[in-house]
């Protein structure tokens, strides 16, 4: 695959595309764009932690259902 790849901008309202041709596809949904320069460089966006994603949740608003006491079978060791 080449490194260079001549492609057309689209501009849509305020906004620039680029459309990506095959073989130059990111993994994932998400990309991460910085400016160095005259350059802009794309990068696939580093997954998401556990903890990251639920620090972006909210309260629960319902309560929980109640616990039934079960009963305990014995175990033998």
């Amino acid at each position: 695959m080449n490194s260079h790849r001549r492609v057309k901008l689209v501009k849509i309202g305020s906004s620039q595309f680029i459309p990506i041709p095959d073989g130059y596809e990111l993994p994932g949904e998400d990309a991460t764009i910085r400016k160095e320069g005259d350059r802009l460089l794309i990068e696939p966006a580093p997954r998401r932690s556990l903890l990251a994603v639920l620090a972006t949740l909210g309260p629960l608003e319902e309560a929980f259902p109640p616990i039934p006491e079960l009963p305990v079978d014995p175990v033998k060791l």
